[in-house]
């Protein structure tokens, strides 16, 4: 998905959701991707997530391949509870 520029907002297909996780302080992409996955009837995405361990549970080198695969900036300077934060907050 492209970044939204900061006037702009990702184009959201399931509103509702997108609201509430904003709301709840999810960040604009984070929101929108999760209610396109709700709206997409071949993703079947639940409302807990998935059933991944907890990111207390990871090692920091497993935190560091996540963030990198979704493009956190500053990772390699992050500690894990750093790792954590960032990811949770992507």
């Amino acid at each position: 998905m492209p970044k939204a520029t900061r006037d702009q907002r990702p184009s959201v297909k399931e509103e509702e959701t997108y609201q509430a996780l904003r709301d709840d302080g999810a960040s604009k992409e984070k929101a929108a991707r999760i209610a396109n996955a709700q709206a997409n009837s071949s993703m079947k995405p639940s409302k807990k997530g998935g059933e991944a361990d907890p990111y207390e549970e990871w090692t920091r080198d497993d935190l560091y391949d996540q963030a990198q695969k979704i493009g956190i900036e500053g990772r390699s300077k992050m500690d894990k509870g750093e790792l954590i934060e960032a990811l949770r907050n992507h």
